[in-house]
């Protein structure tokens, strides 16, 4: 990785509007013949970029695999688009970097460090502990941020606009700022912001080295003002930043940097009708073969950590032993889609929910009930089949930067559904007074939630619904993309 200090230049590239992120809008897989072949990703980011309608936009992204590595390589500068590569009408940086570096900053510092401080969800007596091995990520991580830097510093014209994408790259808009001072830096965190008592765990120097990687930047973005203003008391408490918390604006070494909020909504257009082609329907009719004419408790999540579905699963079991009235006559739908399974603490969390599952059928079934339908396997049309049926949805994070599943529900419901939604979601903000609310940590608060929601009137379901859907959808991707741009 060259040393950015060298690469002090008048020349620039070409591309008005650039956007970071480890992920990119594409991905390859090699074939049994050897030949590459690409995938189109979805999401919010996906959607948003397809706002920009100047054809020298930029997406630069992180090779995440050996496909994606060879793609990249054989790519003129890594630029897919020059290769002849169909991606959507944008130009796609995709970055080859060692395998190693990647692995180091991606799964060492960036999920296993960041992602853990943000959502709160390190188990102190034990961890974490930085030491050696941690300071060698850590290098790794810079060494993966100065790279974006680089890519883009080459290839945005002069004062274009960067927007820098998640907790992965912290560190791109200062380190892009000291070779291109003329561009306008934005950057937005998809997480949550941790307060600075918990943000203080991280060792002083990379907890200083996080913060001012993101100062900067122009304005950083956050999902809600909770997240925002956590960001700016951990500048204020640990680099001694000058706040104004009226304004929302962080003031350190001279710069101001803007902070904004841009609560990204789900995509209803798209969610509608994707949620009826036929493939929907076929999972959806299997789903309702399979529940009868019995209430539905649906949940949709990644088996991520902070998405709590042990405690969800535990809430699920309390009701049955506790409200026998539902037994034979509520079905629970929880699909739990792997994530991060080159993370032990992964691996270790959905076999606990897989177990648990296990559990809560072996004591309720009968020959013709089963109380727990669990799927392990990502799809999602079964998804979609699965909001349109839901009597109730079950959203009940430890913490979360938004969560759309929250969103996304209401927006495809059939007959209308009671959220039941855990106050530490970003999306409790906009959809609390809809909801029910309930602490995640409770088991059986949620449980009481739970009934609330299957014994709630198919008329105020229905009204709930409606409230909840306008509120989802007030900030579509495009439109929460271009208002960031638009405020730079």
């Amino acid at each position: 990785m060259g040393d950015l200090t060298t690469n002090r230049s008048n020349a620039t590239g070409t591309a008005p509007v650039l956007v970071a992120s480890n992920r990119g809008p594409v991905s390859f897989s090699t074939s049994d013949d050897g030949t590459l072949t690409l995938r189109r990703g979805g999401g919010g980011l996906v959607s948003g970029l397809s706002a920009i309608e100047d054809p020298n936009a930029v997406w630069v992204c992180a090779a995440l695999d050996d496909s994606d590595r060879r793609a990249a390589a054989e790519a003129p500068r890594g630029r897919l688009d020059l290769a002849g590569h169909e991606v959507g009408g944008q130009a796609v940086r995709m970055l080859d970097l060692d395998p190693q570096t990647f692995a180091r900053a991606y799964n060492g510092v960036a999920n296993s460090t960041l992602w853990f401080v943000h959502h709160l969800l390190f188990a102190t007596p034990t961890a974490p502990a930085f030491d050696a091995g941690f300071r060698t990520e850590w290098a790794a991580y810079r060494a993966y941020n100065e790279a974006f830097a680089e890519a883009l510093a080459a290839e945005a014209a002069p004062n274009a606009a960067v927007l820098v994408q998640d907790y992965h790259l912290s560190l791109v808009p200062a380190l892009l700022r000291e070779t291109r001072p003329d561009l306008r830096i934005g950057h937005f965190s998809h997480t949550p912001w941790a307060p600075p008592d918990y943000y203080r765990l991280l060792p002083d120097d990379v907890a200083r080295a996080v913060l001012t990687g993101i100062l900067g930047a122009d304005r950083a973005g956050f999902l809600t003002e909770r997240w925002a203003r956590a960001f700016a008391a951990c500048c204020e408490d640990l680099l001694g930043a000058t706040v104004d918390h009226d304004a929302l604006r962080v003031t350190f070494d001279g710069r101001t940097t803007r902070l904004g909020v841009h609560a990204l909504g789900a995509d209803a257009d798209f969610l509608r009708e994707r949620a009826h082609r036929p493939d929907v329907d076929e999972r959806l009719a299997a789903l309702r073969a399979a529940v009868g004419d019995r209430r539905t408790i649906v949940r949709v999540d990644r088996t991520e950590l902070s998405k709590n579905i042990v405690r969800g699963l535990l809430a699920y079991r309390h009701l049955l032993r506790t409200r026998p009235q539902w037994h034979d006559r509520v079905v629970h739908i929880a699909f739990a889609y792997p994530s991060r399974t080159d993370l032990a603490e992964y691996r270790d969390y959905t076999a606990r929910v897989q177990e648990l599952a296990e559990a809560i059928n072996a004591e309720f079934a009968t020959p013709t009930w089963q109380p727990l339908i669990l799927h392990v396997d990502d799809d999602f049309p079964r998804s979609l089949a699965a909001y349109r049926l839901a009597d109730v949805a079950l959203v009940n994070p430890i913490r979360d930067g938004m969560n759309l599943v929250a969103k996304e529900v209401p927006v495809v419901s059939d007959r209308g559904c009671a959220l039941v939604l855990s106050r530490e979601a970003g999306a409790h903000a906009e959809l609390r007074d809809d909801a029910l609310t309930v602490n995640p940590y409770d088991v059986i608060a949620t449980a009481d939630a739970l009934h609330a929601g299957l014994t709630m009137s198919q008329e105020e379901r229905a009204d709930r619904t409606k409230r909840l859907a306008a509120v989802a959808t007030a900030l579509p991707p495009q439109q929460w993309f271009l208002d960031q741009l638009n405020a730079l």
